[in-house]
């Protein structure tokens, strides 16, 4: 009896602060049992009602109250009282018609009127009101569903793939609640390519006004001025305000666009002719060896009969491929790595006029881009010990900060605001490796069977994270595909170029070597993974990557598909999912140019810097972007044996020649502790390498 009593005065204070009801809403089953709802202004609360038959007709006869997981008892006429006072009485349309009835009829009986609505079921069986409209109801394989219910169905399908991310279940409810359609979204997930689904947004082609200039303005020298002449008629915008800022007077500059806008012919015009007008050689650098080699072609093919061109990609940590090169060439295009091998070994350059450095924003990139902001500051010393007075040209689609950049660089910022062709981008989802190579077969399937147009087929390029892979992966396609990387040999990847260029390639799949910028037209990036090698990739590397879609010769739009597996990740050490770095990706923004550079990376470099420079090395350090802690890197080379007093050992000098760091050097004599063959330790750490 005391229970009881306790029970009611709870029942009586909930009753108390929820005031006069607002709704009462009845769902019945098939059992006798009907589920009541009683919503106030603040709370709600749930009972179930028992009618009995009378003279009458249908009248309450049970109404229990759940009360902490149990159903207290009521006098069967509060029922009545709250309908009476409730604003709205609702009764589900699941409810089986005879039960609907009663319902109807017991509540006629008071001279209550009641409204028959559509609810979702899964609330109703519950006991909980959630109506559903024309623009609120979610269709499924089953009947309909309101959003909370259709969702949660969602978030168990993404939990069963260890994928129940913030960012994921957000992306799915907007899409239920665009579409209504349950099924549809769930389609997602196992790499259904609904357009509507997919389609994050759409990047807008742009062009500001930028007045034309001829190539007849210019005054180049001759045989330059006509070559050019008679190639083209005016500079595209983004030359022409280079041009306007002091491109053939000498300046220095930091020229940003997008993709395909014209930048390399920025370098071109300003170092071809000063190699003409006897200001020394063209230096071209480039970050990898794929692009130094179609550089280097395109340049022959171009300018080959007006000046002489040389190759130096030449790098390695542990072999040295020393392509040797004429220092009295006309233009020498570069790897950053094989020119900066050339400074650490002392070889001539010799009277360099140009330098142009393609891909700066490289320098952005961890251990490469420390390497890149050293080779900047080792090669700016070495051309004013030569007394010549060298033009630098920096090149890039994508930089974080370019006032900051060029302010680092001493350089004149030129930046234009282009797409020139519209960039769809899409997400969707696979649930595994096997399900991602059935999608990207689906979609460059598709795309090889379009045609803009300009009559051009679409094309694709597939980014992926290992050179295994893009084997893997080339072999699965069912249109024509090649892989393409740079363990490679250098015919193999000319051959592979080609083939796409004339239009024998659906696609190829790459890693990081085409996002870097070899120009292939191709109308479709597609992301296999969001992971290159070891690491996810940064905002900055994937928007120069997607910007390889879409050429505004060939086609009408690019289009760039993330492909996503929910929970991958690639190794213990990420500390994200897939999916989390796709929302990053799309919705980041472009990390910024600088900072300190860790121990071993200031060691390596200032170690580099005193074997080029000598007693300006620290002078080196300061000029360099990154922040480098002299002190400490010099601390760092003695305990690991690379400096006897401010002169490398040997040991040291092997660093230097095989850009290895302390760590680096660390681990190999740890591994020639104890394993007995060289060869087996060098290929070791080579695999490392290759998988960075």
């Amino acid at each position: 009896m005391r229970a009881l009593t306790s029970y009611r005065r709870r029942w009586r204070a909930t009753v108390g602060r929820i005031g006069e009801p607002q709704v009462v809403f009845f769902h019945g089953r098939d059992s006798d049992d009907i589920l009541v709802e009683i919503i106030g202004a603040d709370e709600r609360y749930t009972a179930q009602l028992e009618l009995g038959v009378t003279d009458a007709g249908p009248r309450p006869r049970r109404f229990r109250r759940r009360i902490d997981g149990g159903l207290e008892p009521e006098s069967p006429e509060t029922i009545v009282e709250l309908a009476r006072g409730a604003d709205r009485l609702r009764i589900s349309a699941q409810t089986p018609a005879a039960i609907r009835a009663d319902i109807l009829a017991m509540l006629d009986g008071y001279q209550l009127d009641a409204a028959v609505v559509r609810t979702c079921p899964a609330c109703a069986a519950r006991g909980h009101f959630s109506p559903l409209t024309a623009s609120t109801a979610i269709a499924t394989e089953g009947g309909e569903l309101c959003i909370e219910c259709a969702t949660a169905q969602l978030e168990r399908d993404l939990a069963f793939h260890d994928a129940a991310s913030g960012e994921m279940a957000s992306r799915l409810r907007l899409l239920l609640e665009r579409v209504q359609d349950l099924e549809r979204v769930r389609r997602l997930l196992d790499g259904d390519l609904d357009p509507e689904l997919t389609r994050i947004d759409a990047i807008e082609a742009t062009a500001d006004d930028v007045p034309a200039v001829s190539f007849d303005e210019l005054e180049l020298t001759s045989p330059l001025d006509t070559l050019l002449a008679d190639k083209f008629d005016e500079l595209r915008p983004v030359q022409a305000l280079s041009v306007e800022a002091g491109l053939l007077k000498g300046a220095d500059q930091l020229v940003v666009s997008a993709t395909a806008t014209g930048k390399t012919l920025i370098g071109e015009l300003a170092g071809i002719d000063r190699v003409l007008r006897g200001k020394g050689t063209l230096l071209f650098l480039v970050p990898l060896v794929a692009l130094a080699n179609q550089t280097y072609r395109d340049l022959e093919s171009d300018y080959g009969d007006i000046v002489d061109v040389s190759l130096r990609v030449g790098r390695s940590r542990l072999r040295d491929t020393p392509d040797t090169f004429d220092p009295t060439a006309d233009v020498i295009v570069g790897t950053y790595e094989g020119i900066d091998h050339a400074l650490r070994t002392s070889r001539d350059l010799g009277r360099i006029g140009t330098v142009v450095i393609d891909e700066v924003h490289t320098i952005s990139q961890g251990e490469r881009g420390a390497r890149l902001d050293g080779l900047i500051a080792r090669l700016k010393d070495f051309c004013e010990r030569s007394g010549g007075e060298t033009q630098w040209l920096y090149l890039s689609a994508t930089v974080g900060n370019p006032e900051e950049l060029a302010a680092g660089l001493d350089a004149t910022l030129v930046a234009y605001e282009d797409r020139p062709v519209p960039i769809e981008r899409h997400l969707t989802f696979a649930t595994s490796r096997r399900e991602k190579a059935r999608v990207v077969d689906t979609i460059v399937t598709r795309a090889w069977r379009e045609r803009s147009s300009k009559g051009f087929r679409g094309q694709a390029i597939v980014f992926t994270n290992s050179r295994r892979r893009c084997h893997e992966l080339a072999k699965r396609l069912s249109v024509p595909a090649a892989a393409y990387h740079g363990g490679m040999g250098g015919r193999q990847r000319s051959s592979t170029e080609t083939r796409f260029q004339e239009g024998e390639l659906a696609a190829v799949v790459t890693t990081a070597a085409l996002g870097a910028g070899v120009d292939f037209p191709a109308s479709h990036v597609v992301f296999e993974t969001l992971a290159m090698g070891i690491d996810w990739l940064t905002v900055q590397e994937f928007e120069q990557m997607l910007g390889r879609a879409g050429r505004p010769d060939y086609h009408d739009r690019g289009v760039v598909y993330l492909l996503v597996e929910p929970g991958a990740v690639y190794h213990g050490g990420m500390d994200r999912t897939e999916e989390s770095v796709a929302f990053d990706l799309l919705e980041g923004e472009m990390g910024a140019v600088g900072g300190s550079y860790d121990t071993d990376t200031s060691a390596e470099e200032t170690l580099a810097n005193l074997v080029v420079a000598g007693s300006r090395a620290k002078q080196l350090n300061e000029r360099m972007i990154g922040a480098v802690d002299t002190q400490r890197a010099l601390e760092r080379l003695l305990a690991a044996g690379l400096l006897d007093g401010l002169a490398a050992t040997p040991r040291g000098r092997v660093a230097v020649e095989h850009f290895l760091t302390p760590a680096d050097i660390g681990w190999l004599l740890g591994q020639l502790g104890h394993r007995p063959d060289p060869l087996d330790v060098i290929a070791r750490f080579e695999a490392i390498e290759d998988d960075r």
